[in-house]
């Protein structure tokens, strides 16, 4: 008995398989067994259907999924140009700081001026760190202490006490100086009050300008925390003129007065912060950096950036 005339073809994806008359075009290799009497199929090929669509027969778009850079790329981008902008900034207050201090110094330099009998503030401005020099009675019964204050690691206040000038002179407000906090009651201390008439020099001194973070002054209750100038002419009937005095920079005699609670003056010396150097140097150095980090973002591929098929027809 002879064999049956069937014959198999195979092909690489996509192949032909012909039974006979009959043709069937697949997609995979089905599992076939050859036996004397034909071909026998083990499972169902979902290739058999009338609606299958051959992955040949529609070809696919190469696309790209995922995006390159996202919206964080912006803020990236944003921090050095803002770092560059206040680095120059920086350098235009470093050269109106610089100018400041040296108008002052300028002044400090100059003999001290006797005070005039009356003084506009609006003009002290212009006679800002100028030495000057007046003659009046300490009223030692309107004292005001602002503290606390540090003075080489000691803690105390400031001595504000209104100085009256005799011949129609207005009476201005003094700045003696610093006492520690063991001499604050006026029986402790009775050499640091003087009586009679007394002659002080010392700087003449725009009003001062409180920040966010000191505490309101609460002169109800005799406590000051920051010099308010206006505030304190208005307790003690006095114009608002703010002279600190000054003495030469003695260590002995410094301890002398703080033994005694004689307050200690401040150097005639211009005590303006200046670091804005640093302040240029830190905002170019972050400038720089975040540069080439977003250089680095920008030139580095994205590690999980896929590559997908996406068919032109539905399966």
């Amino acid at each position: 008995m002879s064999a049956p005339n069937h014959v198999i073809r195979y092909t690489r994806l996509p192949f032909t398989f012909r039974y006979g008359s009959s043709s069937l075009r697949i997609a995979t290799f089905p599992r076939y067994k050859r036996r004397s009497f034909g071909i026998q199929r083990f499972a169902h090929n979902p290739a058999e259907g009338a609606d299958f669509t051959s992955i040949v027969d529609n070809s696919p778009d190469l696309v790209k999924s995922g995006r390159r850079h996202g919206p964080g790329i912006i803020i990236l981008a944003l921090i050095p140009i803002t770092a560059f902008a206040l680095g120059t900034w920086q350098v235009f207050r470093l050269g109106w700081k610089t100018e400041l201090i040296a108008k002052f110094e300028d002044r400090l330099i100059k003999p001290p001026l006797p005070l005039p009998p009356h003084v506009d503030p609006e003009a002290i401005k212009e006679f800002d760190y100028r030495k000057v020099y007046t003659t009046g009675r300490l009223c030692h019964e309107q004292e005001m202490l602002i503290g606390p204050r540090i003075h080489d690691g000691n803690d105390g206040f400031l001595v504000v006490t209104p100085l009256k000038r005799g011949d129609g002179g207005s009476t201005v407000l003094l700045n003696r100086g610093w006492i520690p906090r063991s001499k604050k009651a006026q029986a402790d201390r009775e050499d640091g009050l003087p009586q009679g008439l007394v002659t002080v020099e010392g700087l003449l001194r725009e009003p001062w300008q409180k920040n966010v973070f000191t505490p309101d002054n609460r002169p109800e209750m005799g406590q000051f925390y920051f010099p308010d100038v206006k505030q304190m002419a208005e307790l003690t009937g006095s114009a608002a003129v703010w002279i600190e005095e000054t003495m030469s920079p003695d260590l002995l005699k410094a301890y002398d007065r703080e033994a005694k609670g004689i307050p200690i003056g401040r150097p005639a010396e211009v005590n303006l912060r200046n670091n804005h150097t640093q302040y240029i140097f830190t905002w170019y150095a972050l400038s720089a950096a975040t540069t080439i980090m977003l250089w680095m973002v920008v030139r580095k591929p994205p590690s999980e950036v896929a590559r997908r098929i996406r068919q032109n027809k539905s399966w």
